[in-house]
Formats: C-alpha cells, structure tokens, sequence
C-alpha cells in the first residue's frame, strides 16, 4: 500500500507592491480545491494578506522573497508564509486597543491579532535568520 503525500502548493514572490494579491489568488484555489466556505476562503485571504505584508515590512530580507507553502492534510489547510529577514521577538509585540485603533487615523498594528483572530492555529517561529508563521484552518 502507497501512501499518498499530501496535495501542496509552494510559491514563491517578490517583495513588490501588490504581490500579496498573487498569495490570495493561489489560497482561493486551494481553498476552493478543498471546499471550504467562502466565509472561511475570506479569513485565509485577510489573513495570509497581513502575514505577507508583514513578511515585506518589517523582515528587511535581503533575498527580496517571500516564500509561502499551502499544504492540505487531510480536512485542513497548512500555510506557511516564510521570509529570509532579520526574525522578532513576539513578545515585544503590544497587543493593539481595538477602540483606540478604529478612532485612529492610523488604522495599522494590528496584523498579528488579525492573523490569530481569523486562523484555527497560528505558530511564529523567528530567527536572526528569518520567520516562518505557519497559519491552519480546518473545513
């Protein structure tokens, strides 16, 4: 008896302006692939959306890509969005005021609370050498 590895999409993008949007295109596919909601498709996209912005923002990488794998197992999607920067602490991370950022005009900061508001799992594992988040969601 084989076993079968599990479906997985690997991509690769430039750190460009608008390139989070070619992450989304591919999550819906596979979301889609898998059947999940389209309730469920939006949270991966918003969520894979900051997970890349982040990744552009503030890893400075000096290999200017960002890679991200989808990986189906089973009834859930794995996805990992990695970068080659500089990695961070979470810890440091202030976890935002809702009223207060909604009243702002600066509406930004708030990425990693949104990450881990729409995902199942959210995992960040930070080097000097990069981060991976690795992100699930279940149908």
């Amino acid at each position: 008896m084989s076993v079968k590895t599990p479906p997985k999409v690997e991509l690769t993008i430039p750190i460009l302006q608008d390139m989070e949007l070619a992450a989304t295109n591919t999550a819906e596919v596979v979301a889609k692939h898998m059947g999940l909601s389209e309730e469920k498709t939006a949270e991966i996209s918003m969520a894979l959306i900051e997970a890349t912005i982040n990744a552009f923002e503030h890893s400075e990488s000096k290999s200017s890509n960002v890679e991200i794998h989808f990986v189906i197992q089973g009834d859930t999607l794995v996805i990992k969005v990695s970068d080659h920067g500089k990695g961070f602490d979470k810890s440091t991370v202030e976890i935002p005021n809702i009223e207060e950022k909604l009243s702002a005009d600066y509406k930004r900061g708030w990425g990693l609370q949104l990450i881990q508001e729409l995902m199942d799992t959210v995992e960040f594992e930070s080097t000097g050498d990069g981060t991976t988040v690795t992100m699930t969601k279940k149908k």
